[in-house]
């Protein structure tokens, strides 16, 4: 008799991400993920199809809880460049302390995988990279407008700059980083960005 399916497909791929995101596609065989979920291999398969198809839909799964929301947030924001370091401080907040600290990113961690040569993988990394870069260009664009970079700035260079910046965060924090270090590096990148005070503002009173 077939299998029937009694579980709860995205209960399956929360307990699949925090496996798959700790150890990777490679490293994560079929009986870990038996193990993480309570569900048999026969029924993993008959719903999604293979260990890479599970690996892909948890992927997308992970990209909509975590990356998706924290896109919308920073491109929605008010604030320009406070937005950006909000965003930042916490990314590092997340990949430094806390019970996913040392993980990294599972995008970031799929980047520097053989699951990124995988033609469907790479569609979600793309995406998930200009979703990423546009949310960055929305905040320095604000920033812009608020009077707080300066003028003749590079609005989409240095989004593109920002963008990977924070998979270099992920990576860096997920080989040992410190989070002050991780900082640091961060408002370094953010400083020639910003409006430099006029030669007015430097005469004694």
């Amino acid at each position: 008799m077939p299998d029937i399916k009694h579980f709860n497909p995205d209960i399956v791929l929360d307990d699949a991400i925090q496996v798959f995101w700790r150890q990777g596609l490679p490293t994560t065989g079929i009986q870990a993920l038996v193990t993480a979920t309570g569900v048999s291999r026969s029924s993993l398969y008959a719903t999604f199809g293979s260990k890479d198809g599970l690996y892909a839909a948890a992927l997308d799964r992970y990209i909509a809880q975590h990356s998706t929301p924290a896109f919308a947030q920073l491109s929605s924001a008010s604030s320009g460049l406070t937005a950006i370091e909000e965003f930042f401080s916490g990314l590092i907040e997340v990949r430094c302390s806390g019970p996913v600290a040392g993980w990294g990113c599972m995008v970031t961690n799929a980047y520097a995988g053989p699951e990124c040569g995988d033609p469907g993988i790479r569609t979600l990394l793309e995406e998930h990279h200009t979703t990423l870069e546009a949310a960055m260009r929305a905040a320095l664009t604000t920033a812009h407008d608020l009077g707080q970079l300066q003028e003749d700035g590079d609005l989409d260079a240095a989004a593109a700059v920002l963008a990977t910046l924070a998979y270099g965060v992920n990576l860096r924090s997920r080989g040992g980083a410190d989070a002050q270090a991780l900082t640091d590096t961060v408002n370094a990148a953010l400083a020639p960005l910003r409006t430099r005070p006029s030669p007015q503002e430097h005469l004694p009173q």
